[in-house]
């Protein structure tokens, strides 16, 4: 089965259970009950379980990522890479993408892998900038 990239807006009890193990710390209710035409939420699906997932919010032709994870089982095979193209591809209108530079344990790692995405590190304002041209 191919990996795909849904954009999730009702959650199936599998969702819930998977995006547990991604975002362990989250609520999936909570999160499934605000998202919107502004509010999305991205997730890799592959043989009907999620393996990754990140957060969108949209303002006009901007758009600000956050929350970019992979399972751990599933990492350095792609799929987070993968997740982010698809994302800012569905989404043709938003000109301007921002992820926060989290300042978690591995910044070497997501240097090399936001650089990988064609994203540029803004030390101004702590984060991660893609222009795309139309």
């Amino acid at each position: 089965m191919k990996l795909t990239i849904i954009r999730l807006q009702h959650f199936s009890i599998q969702d819930h259970s998977d995006l547990q193990k991604i975002w362990p710390q989250a609520d999936s209710h909570r999160l499934e009950s605000q998202l919107d035409e502004r509010h999305r939420l991205y997730a890799a699906r592959f043989n009907e379980r999620l393996l990754a997932a990140v957060q969108l919010v949209i303002t006009g032709n901007e758009g600000r990522l956050s929350q970019l994870m992979v399972r751990e089982v599933t990492r350095r095979r792609g799929v987070g890479l993968y997740l982010l193209e698809d994302t800012l591809a569905q989404n043709p209108h938003v000109t301007r993408w921002q992820i926060a530079n989290d300042g978690t344990d591995g910044a070497e790692a997501i240097a090399a892998f936001m650089q990988a995405a064609g994203f540029q590190f803004d030390a101004e304002l702590k984060c991660y900038i893609h222009q795309q041209s139309r």
